[in-house]
This record gives C-alpha cells, sequence and structure tokens, in this order.
C-alpha cells in the first residue's frame, strides 16, 4: 500500500490557521492546480482514492487535483489541524494584540487552546485517525491524504518511532508538498517527505 500526504495549497497569512475555515489565495490555488497536472502524467505516483480534511484550505486543494484525476473523494474532519479553539481564522495582529503567547509552539502538553485542544489531544486525534484510516482502506493500492502540516508531522514522528512535541522544530512540509509512505507486511516506511517537484 502506497500512502500520500499531501499538504494543502497557500491560505492567508495574515490569519490564525487551525480550525480556520478559510479558502486558498491565488498563489494556493496555482500550486495546486500544478501539483494536479503533475499528478494527471505522473508515472511514479498512481492514486486511487483521496481522502481530505473537510477544512476549506484542504477540500479545495483535494477538489483541484480530482479535476485531474476523478477518483473518489472522502472528507474526513478527524485529519484537521490542531483545534485553536478562538483563534481558528482570528487575524494575527489582533490575536497577538490580545492574547500574546497564544501560540501552540508555547502550550504545555495538556494545556488547551480556549474552546480548542490541547496539543496531546490534537496528537492521540491524529494517531488514531490515520491508522483507522489505513485499516478501512487496506484494500486501496494507492492512497492519497490531503491534510495540514501538523497532522503530517505527527504521522511522519509515529512511522519514524521519534518523539512529537508541539515545542520542537517541525519537520519541513511546504504548502502541496507530497510525502511517501508505503505499507507491507513489516509495517510502515517513510519513502520521502516533504517534495515537490511540481514547482521546480
Amino acid at each position: 500500500m502506497n500512502i500520500y500526504l499531501v499538504r494543502h495549497g497557500d491560505d492567508d497569512e495574515r490569519y490564525r490557521g487551525g480550525w480556520s475555515n478559510l479558502p486558498l489565495i491565488e498563489e494556493g490555488i496555482k500550486k495546486a492546480q500544478k501539483l494536479a497536472d503533475y499528478l494527471e502524467d505522473s508515472e511514479q505516483i498512481k492514486v486511487d482514492k483521496i481522502i481530505s480534511s473537510d477544512l476549506k484550505r484542504a477540500q479545495m486543494t483535494a477538489e483541484i487535483i480530482n479535476k485531474k484525476l476523478n477518483l473518489e473523494i472522502v472528507y474526513d474532519s478527524s485529519i484537521r489541524e490542531n483545534n485553536n479553539g478562538i483563534f481558528a481564522g482570528m487575524l494575527n495582529e489582533e490575536a497577538i494584540k490580545n492574547y500574546p503567547n497564544a501560540f501552540f509552539s508555547k502550550l504545555k502538553y495538556n494545556e488547551k487552546f480556549p474552546e480548542g485542544e490541547s496539543p496531546k489531544e490534537f496528537f492521540h486525534r491524529i494517531r488514531d485517525a490515520f491508522f483507522k484510516i489505513v485499516k478501512e482502506n487496506k484494500d486501496v493500492e494507492n492512497l492519497m491524504i490531503v491534510t495540514h502540516a501538523g497532522v503530517i508531522s505527527i504521522i511522519y514522528h509515529i512511522i519514524e518511532k521519534k518523539r512529537w512535541s508541539n515545542r520542537q522544530k517541525s519537520v519541513k512540509i511546504p504548502k502541496t508538498s507530497i510525502t511517501k509512505i508505503e505499507k507491507d507486511e513489516n509495517g510502515f516506511k517513510i519513502i520521502y517527505s516533504g517534495q515537490t517537484p511540481h514547482l521546480k
């Protein structure tokens, strides 16, 4: 089984992400279209099914890709980015002014965003969601999951058997990048991560 983790395209960085439901900006749409063109012509990557986060920026990325691939898309809220509660979609300027320390990297492991989740809850949600998706799609040879940088980072750490923390430097996952995982009888293996051949 091949699993391709794709990060969504660019959204408006003037606003906090997390559970923000803002759409892709023009640059994000262009990158997603380049990825779609690349996948349509690729001999190295085949896709049989797409599962996407249901947040707008991931959903739009998946739909742009699917204009070329014409596959089934399943939208799954369990693979959303970290739930940042009241900060979702808030202007960075407003957040910094009124909540200067409200950053994911500054939360304690068990500390929640107001009306959101803690890093620990985020980690467990993504771990459980990933293994559930793999189990439910065990007969899909080539599965694409369109999601978010934080989600991909957690999955990467789980497969590499590395400790994950919200306070450490995250794995480099560029917008619209592809991370390939292979699963066989011996388990999971990262083949490559954060690759953007369509942007070269």
